[in-house]
């Protein structure tokens, strides 16, 4: 450690440690910014609006494209949706064969519709309210057409078809026709088997598609008016999915063709019946979100993912950036010595002088670092290395704050001195 010997220096205060004092160079302030460039808040605003626009721009773009998908996605057994549980492949079979299909959502609509030269399918007849129940079978009985019962379970049976009631799960997915119907005979096997099978004692019933001894697809003559009722155990025959599958289309086209007009009825939630459950299972959260919704969802997370990635902190080395200003380590410790004395921080100077000497003085006589600071060790090993007049070291290294900058001064010198004398010991 250097005190300050210069007489013509400008401070008589102290210099800092020499573990400040070591730095071969500091940088001073950044210049100021040219005249006219943008200042780094005008940068971040910038930086801002742009991802600002990009987020925008792509909300936009998911919305668009969720909306434009929408049309075409209108849930299950739908004669409108192209997804796999859809319908749609077989209403374009039937537009193809002159039927026409009209699509409707309430009982009183569907019942409205029916007639000699109609086929009325119901697509979830276990949603149907009481009073929805009744309006359909009053259609059933004076529409003189056919009606196609979509897995209909005991729930809706009791009214919907009087006489027919489940007989448990099938366990055969493709039951051959065993039967002389010729619609079943000309389809061949099909995927009825998937739902419920049915057994009744009414006279002229058809019992077609046997599963384990019974029906799993029944036709009923209705009334005086010579219609009929399709009781049908599983919808999978009419999914887009498996529509090519064995005889399924062949079956399903038949079914639903044997009139010149389709009503798909496709019960809503008002003509559910509060005071039962549906006989479904609960649909998750997943499930509820429309499918073009989904990949719209995903699509934003994988773009948000994309820019997260574009825009985080690059790992890698240290890049050595070239300094504007090298300043002096001499200047910068008279600097710091200005600042002590502006600031009349004796105690701070003499604190931070005796802390570094202590350090230094513990590395020359065997003192372990972290007993730099303690008199009791410190002290007697600096003082067995001394020669000459005692001198009290404890009140050096360890003492009082100096009442004024000579004082100051006059520690850093007998620092130094101290110091040197152990180093030459």
């Amino acid at each position: 450690m250097t005190g300050p010997t210069d007489p013509a220096a400008p401070t008589a205060t102290a210099a800092p440690p020499a573990s400040e004092a070591r730095e071969p160079e500091v940088t001073a302030p950044l210049p100021a910014p040219a005249p006219g460039a943008p200042d780094a808040r005008t940068r971040r605003i910038r930086q801002i609006r742009r991802a600002l626009t990009a987020v925008a721009v792509l909300a936009a773009g998911v919305i668009v494209t969720a909306a434009l998908n929408s049309g075409s996605r209108h849930g299950y057994l739908d004669p409108r949706t192209t997804d796999p549980f859809g319908s749609h492949a077989v209403a374009e079979l039937l537009k193809e064969r002159g039927v026409t299909t009209r699509v409707v959502t309430t009982a009183r609509e569907a019942a409205d519709a029916a007639g000699p030269r109609t086929t009325l399918l119901v697509t979830d007849p276990d949603r149907l309210g009481a009073t929805q129940r009744g309006v359909i079978r009053s259609a059933i009985d004076l529409s003189g057409g056919r009606t196609v019962l979509l897995a209909p379970s005991s729930h809706s049976l009791t009214e919907l078809s009087p006489g027919v009631q489940t007989a448990g799960d099938a366990d055969t997915e493709h039951p051959a026709p065993g039967c002389t119907l010729p619609t079943a005979t000309s389809a061949g096997r099909a995927a009825t088997g998937g739902g419920l099978r049915y057994t009744t004692t009414l006279p002229g019933a058809t019992a077609c598609y046997p599963s384990g001894g019974h029906p799993t697809l029944l036709v009923l003559p209705t009334g005086p008016t010579g219609g009929d009722t399709v009781l049908l155990g599983s919808e999978t025959i009419l999914l887009n999915e498996s529509l090519a599958d064995e005889g399924n289309a062949s079956l399903a086209l038949q079914l639903l063709g044997s009139r010149p007009n389709l009503v798909w009825y496709l019960p809503s939630l008002a003509d559910s019946d509060p005071d039962t459950a549906p006989s479904g299972e609960d649909k998750s959260l997943l499930e509820l979100v429309p499918a073009g919704w989904s990949w719209a969802l995903l699509q934003l997370l994988v773009a948000a993912v994309l820019a997260a990635l574009w825009r985080a902190r690059r790992l890698g080395p240290l890049v050595t950036e070239k300094l504007p200003v090298a300043i002096r380590a001499s200047e910068a410790t008279e600097g710091r010595a200005r600042l002590y004395r502006k600031a009349d921080a004796r105690d701070r100077a003499a604190t931070v002088l005796r802390a570094a000497t202590r350090e230094r003085l513990a590395a020359l006589v065997g003192v372990p670092h972290a007993q730099a600071h303690d008199p009791a060790a410190l002290a007697p090993a600096v003082s067995a290395r001394l020669t000459g007049e005692p001198r009290d070291v404890t009140a050096l290294l360890f003492g009082t704050t100096p009442s004024d900058d000579a004082a100051l001064v006059a520690l850093a010198d007998h620092l130094d001195a101290l110091e040197r004398e152990v180093r030459t010991s």
